[in-house]
């Protein structure tokens, strides 16, 4: 009897050891964030108060970088309370705590290398700042910042950008950090076999699944828009939005965020989208052919999940385009007391313009501007990493959101389940 007794408590042990074990490991406020899973879909908006970087692990293990900006801090606009501070402090710089996370990503994923990387338009906040006391790498003739310095330390097998090979459109330019991106590409093709391309709008072929594509045959990846071209909603096919520069003044190109490259990543029912900086509001006395998010959203369609465009700014989400969009959650990477501006808000709430609920999480909410812009005290989050975990088949999504302040962040809050549509 003695002996069956202690069986039984041995097992009762057991069981509860196993449910401790699994109950720290759950997605829970105080854990720490497990890793990706096979089937899953993770999207994670890195946070660095220093600029934008989205890292996605796709359903196979297929990994893709969006961006990964920085900026120092120096001149006129660093002597007013214009940002946040960096995150998780000044220790680093902020390309190389995105670097850091990325490899954190990577190891609890048992992958090793960028498979995709692509940068949405050549400004400091979305590809790093080059300065005369950047950093130089010990492998190339190129200094490290931002997307150099991820590039420089894991391994990049593709690289697509909207200028390659020759990045002149709509100019020829000899910017210091774009020249020195482009030295970082050309001394990877030739000494790491880097892949390089230039982001082709209509294609549903250029980024794919790289280990079982056959898994998951509703997967894609879908360009929408570059340098002013748009998909048209019909097989590959895409239109010029912009004029042709024969027909335009030099002081009439469109500027470089105009350019933005843009795609829509979907899975089963789940669509995400992401712009870089492209307009929808033209400045005033502007052509109209500067709104370049009305023609993007005719194609995108509903989505679940849309990371703003301009990190909200005022020339940013126009009606049309979040009525178009009109997904559940949106996200914000910001820095700026400037992002997002009131009118911007206040159309991202509107139930005039679609309805039912939306939550709104962003990496780096200002102060100053909660206390400008009415009811943005109330985001969903609005500080942290924000991860972004789509369950397999793409039914159904959590939004978790890690505490940014330290370098192994735990979860803060966990959002969801939301259901697709």
């Amino acid at each position: 009897m003695s002996f069956r007794i202690n069986v039984i408590v041995f097992k009762v042990a057991i069981v509860i050891f196993v449910m401790a074990f699994e109950l720290c490991q759950a997605q829970v406020p105080g854990n720490f964030l497990s890793g990706w899973t096979e089937g899953t879909l993770d999207i994670h908006e890195i946070s660095t108060g220093r600029g934008s970087s989205t890292f996605f692990v796709l359903p196979d293990g297929t990994t893709m970088l969006y961006d990964a900006g920085e900026f120092g801090e120096g001149g006129a606009a660093w002597r007013i309370p214009r940002y946040v501070d960096a995150k998780p402090d000044k220790s680093r710089p902020s390309g190389e705590w995105i670097l850091k996370y990325i490899q954190k990503v990577l190891k609890q994923s048992s992958l090793d290398q960028i498979d995709y990387a692509l940068i949405s338009h050549f400004h400091w906040d979305h590809m790093g700042q080059i300065k005369e006391e950047t950093p130089k790498s010990l492998n190339g003739d190129y200094q490290l910042s931002g997307f150099t310095m991820i590039g420089d330390n894991i391994p990049i097998k593709n690289i697509l950008d909207r200028g390659w090979p020759d990045y002149n459109y709509p100019k020829e330019t000899k910017d210091v950090t774009l020249m020195n991106y482009r030295s970082f590409v050309s001394w990877q093709q030739k000494n790491n076999g880097l892949n390089a391309g230039r982001f082709i709008p209509g294609r549903n072929d250029q980024i794919v699944l790289q280990k079982k594509p056959n898994d998951y045959s509703t997967f894609e990846v879908r360009n929408l828009a570059a340098n002013g071209e748009v998909w048209t909603g019909v097989g590959n096919v895409s239109r010029a939005h912009f004029p042709p520069l024969d027909v335009l003044e030099p002081e009439e190109y469109p500027d470089e965020n105009m350019c933005s490259l843009v795609m829509r990543v979907s899975y089963g029912k789940f669509d995400y989208y992401t712009g870089g900086d492209i307009r929808g509001i033209p400045k005033t006395g502007s052509p109209n052919w500067q709104d370049i998010e009305t023609p993007i959203a005719q194609v995108t369609g509903p989505v679940e999940v849309s990371l703003m465009n301009h990190h909200g700014y005022i020339d940013s989400q126009n009606a049309f385009f979040v009525s178009a969009l009109r997904p559940q959650v949106w996200l914000l990477s910001v820095w700026d007391s400037a992002h997002p501006s009131p009118m911007v808000y206040k159309r991202l709430l509107s139930e005039d313009l679609y309805p039912g609920p939306r939550d709104i999480f962003t990496t780096n909410m200002h102060e100053a501007n909660k206390l400008v812009v009415v009811g943005l005290d109330k985001l969903a989050s609005d500080s942290g990493h924000i991860v972004v975990r789509v369950a397999p088949g793409g039914d159904s999504y959590k939004v978790i959101i890690i505490d940014d302040n330290v370098e192994s962040g735990r979860i803060k809050s966990v959002h969801g389940p939301y259901i697709t549509r």
